[in-house]
């Protein structure tokens, strides 16, 4: 199959109308970044940074062990509160709502790197598989048919209908908390603009472009360990920023894994932060790759080394 992706290769002018840019509708993506940019000129302390921070690993956690890997691949179970709590942390980081991500997620990994992929790399470019997907109108509904079983609760529907209640809250949090602190302890040298710009705004432009990495950079660089039927690739580096969703060619061949670095070398924050909260009774009963995929990459690492 990636031969037979290679074949079809989509001309980088050769876009229909609704993948052309809408600038209208991407005027949420766009102003994230506005703000971001304006957020330079607030200045900066070790508040906002901490800030900062903490709110990026945080929405990042949600989009890979909530959006990803519970909601697009059900690697784990746990219960509805939890479950909303996942849902809603994930909606803050203004990727849309867990029904819409997952809806699309699976669409990808049933055409990933054929001419219905919706964002890969090698058909379309690096550009459109990290940014430009997303900023055409083709993809701004879902097909409900692929999240059925998400459907059924109707708070997830609730969260993907007023998906930018999340971030805006957050955005409002954001800016209290600033401004508490610049009157209860001035001495940290913040405020509401500067913790808004920081807490918010810079932190949520990091979550989308370090997220969009696994659907470019983790299909073009890196190794492949699995011979999938798609360009995945495991990369380290991009790994370490998402905490654990690098390693995508291991994804790609057992997505249904909620590891995803397999062996103790690869780096899968995600992964130790769901075991220890499934020690707390959170979630429960974390899907592992079988033992006969094991044996496959051990077949594979004998035959590159004979082929050497």
């Amino acid at each position: 199959m990636i031969e037979t992706a290679a074949t079809h290769q989509v001309e980088a002018g050769a876009l229909a109308d609704d993948e052309k840019v809408d600038l209208l509708g991407s005027v949420p993506f766009l102003s994230m970044h506005v703000g971001a940019a304006l957020a330079l000129f607030t200045g900066v302390s070790w508040a906002a940074v901490i800030a900062c921070l903490t709110t990026f690993w945080l929405r990042m956690f949600a989009i890979t062990a909530g959006y990803h890997r519970y909601f697009s691949h059900r690697s784990f179970k746990t219960g509805r509160v939890f479950q909303f709590v996942l849902a809603y942390l994930g909606a803050t980081a203004a990727q849309n709502g867990p029904l819409w991500w997952a809806s699309h997620h699976r669409l990808h990994h049933r055409h990933a790197d054929t001419d219905r992929d919706i964002h890969s790399p090698g058909l379309r470019g690096m550009w459109w598989s990290h940014v430009g997907w997303i900023l055409c109108r083709k993809y701004v509904g879902y097909d409900e048919r692929l999240v059925r079983d998400l459907l059924r609760f109707p708070e997830l529907r609730f969260i993907g209908r007023y998906h930018m209640i999340a971030p805006a809250s957050l955005a409002v949090a954001m800016f209290a908390l600033g401004a508490w602190l610049e009157g209860r302890w001035p001495a940290l040298g913040t405020d509401g603009l500067q913790m808004l710009g920081w807490g918010f705004f810079i932190s949520t432009v990091l979550t989308y472009h370090i997220t969009f990495l696994v659907n470019s950079v983790a299909h073009m660089a890196g190794r492949r360990r699995f011979r999938t039927d798609d360009h995945s690739r495991n990369n380290w580096w991009v790994a370490l920023l998402t905490l654990g969703e690098g390693w995508h060619n291991n994804h790609h061949r057992w997505p249904t894994s909620e590891r995803q670095g397999f062996y103790w070398w690869e780096i899968d924050v995600t992964h130790y932060l769901l075991k220890a909260l499934s020690w707390m009774g959170l979630v429960w009963d974390l899907r592992a790759p079988p033992e006969r995929i094991y044996q496959e990459a051990r077949r594979g690492r004998t035959e590159m080394k004979e082929a050497a």
